[in-house]
């Protein structure tokens, strides 16, 4: 986030990253801080979060049609079942991110993912439990108390791939938190959206 706002085709302003390319004015308008409550979209995003590590979320944005198909649409009751041929597989694949590590941390969360539902219900009524209160000026900054909390449980519990940082991400992109800026024109729409959503 910036001081300096984008001022987008319409006429109107965005946050400054919406402007750093062209894929991302139509994901911060109608993706980026809406919140979400299905378990395939959450675990989706905390694999892409985890891929990005390290790399720009233009190239996992660009990424991410490849992604869904190889990873069974982030089905995570599916991509548990992958086994050492299926990491040969996506290492093979040159339309993805071709990291081991991340690619075997996709598999195992998925596990983990598994036995999280089985506990707890929903992935949904996990990660929502870690909502801070909302603060009434966005912040700029790369982790939170909130996403370290998240991080270390994550963590405990044998989630990999899975930092404070990326974890913060992961809450600013999937609407926990909403950091989009005050002269955002989108903030109010995803702040009615967040009040009128039912936590799971």
């Amino acid at each position: 986030m910036s001081e300096t706002p984008f001022l987008a085709p319409d006429g109107q302003t965005r946050c400054a990253w919406a402007g750093g390319a062209p894929e991302f004015l139509d994901y911060h308008d109608t993706e980026w801080g809406f919140p979400a409550g299905g378990d395939v979209r959450l675990f989706e995003k905390i694999c892409l979060e985890g891929f990005q590590s390290g790399l720009s979320w233009r190239t996992i944005l660009n990424k991410r049609p490849a992604f869904r198909e190889v990873f069974e649409g982030f089905d995570f009751h599916k991509v548990a079942e992958f086994d050492e041929g299926d990491v040969e597989r996506l290492l093979r694949d040159a339309r993805i991110i071709r990291h081991r590590g991340k690619i075997e941390a996709a598999i195992n969360n998925a596990r983990r993912a598994v036995e999280l539902v089985e506990e707890r219900g929903s992935l949904a009524a996990y990660v929502w439990d870690f909502e801070p209160e909302p603060l009434q000026v966005p912040e700029v900054v790369a982790t939170s108390p909130a996403s370290v909390s998240l991080s270390k449980n994550l963590k405990k519990r044998g989630w990999k791939f899975v930092g404070p940082t990326t974890m913060y991400a992961f809450m600013q992109s999937m609407g926990i938190i909403n950091d989009h800026s005050l002269d955002c024109v989108i903030r109010e729409r995803v702040e009615a959206e967040r009040a009128a959503f039912v936590r799971p």
